[in-house]
């Protein structure tokens, strides 16, 4: 990890990148749990109602954009219509990898937003939301990742049992 800004600021980008993509004593990250995974099985159900993989991941990068406008003032429209949870239904192989494009776009941009905040902003509430700091923020969404790949972890495991 590049050192960058406050020693705040490094453990936050430290979260995020345990919780995405680098390498972490929790287990596996939340790309990590993607790899290898199909379009087919990232459409499968474990029940009528359920979220699949490719919702998880859509979902993930919904809230990491969402946390990336809070921190930055920033307002972009996310690319699909909705928001909180995007139904998925099964989709191909080009759909699956552009969802996880977007994913992927959306932890870099959310992990630039962090690196540029400035020290004081991490403490001060957001503007909008009482008691939600930049710090805290940051760390959530860190948080969800893992929480989303713990998820995953189960999905392809219950897929596995169901065949």
């Amino acid at each position: 990890m590049k050192k960058t800004g406050t020693s705040a600021t490094r453990v936050l980008l430290h979260a995020l990148d345990e919780g995405y993509d680098a390498s972490a004593w929790h287990g596996t990250t939340l790309k990590g749990a993607l790899r290898g995974v199909t379009a087919r099985q990232a459409g499968w159900r474990p029940a009528p109602g359920r979220h699949n993989i490719r919702e998880l991941v859509v979902h993930a990068a919904y809230w990491k954009e969402r946390v990336r406008q809070r921190l930055t003032g920033e307002t972009e429209a996310f690319p699909h219509s909705g928001s909180n949870w995007f139904e998925r239904p099964g989709g191909g192989e080009k759909a699956w990898k552009e969802e996880r494009a977007l994913l992927d776009r959306a932890h870099r941009k959310l992990r630039r937003a962090v690196a540029r905040l400035a020290p004081a902003k991490l403490t001060r509430s957001l503007p909008g939301l009482r008691r939600r700091t930049a710090l805290r923020e940051a760390a959530g969404i860190a948080l969800h990742d893992v929480y989303h790949a713990g998820q995953i972890q189960l999905l392809k495991v219950l897929q596995r049992r169901k065949k």
